[in-house]
């Protein structure tokens, strides 16, 4: 079992940057595939990016390609979000997320652990 906790979040213009970090503990954080989820008011929560345990594979959805990547460092603990080029349509909370897997998933439903999420809000 993986203990996640995000941070990094707050309040920026549009075109402005952000990098979130989740930061990891308990044993085999490098077995876990990782994500990153959103969920704006009133809307459902959506997959934004997710990475291999190795980090050699990555899967973005298509309204951050480009502008978000992902990384981690399992010797660190942690996984990043940078986040680019930042619209007010990305203003949500973001969470992390991580499953035993092997397998990159778009659904929430498919990862065990979740942290606490951080607030993203973009401002025009």
């Amino acid at each position: 079992q993986v203990q996640l906790v995000e941070s990094g979040g707050g309040l920026v213009q549009a075109g402005g940057s952000l990098r979130l970090s989740c930061a990891a503990s308990g044993r085999t954080f490098s077995g876990y595939t990782m994500a990153w989820f959103r969920q704006a008011p009133g809307k459902e929560r959506e997959f934004v990016v997710g990475i291999s345990w190795s980090g050699g594979r990555t899967i973005y959805a298509d309204s951050v390609k480009g502008r978000f990547t992902i990384s981690r460092d399992n010797a660190k603990n942690t996984v990043w979000l940078q986040m680019n080029s930042l619209k007010p349509e990305d203003t949500a909370v973001y969470y992390c997320a991580a499953r035993i897997i092997s397998i990159i998933a778009t659904r929430g439903e498919s990862y065990d652990s979740w942290g606490q999420g951080t607030q993203v809000t973009v401002s025009s």
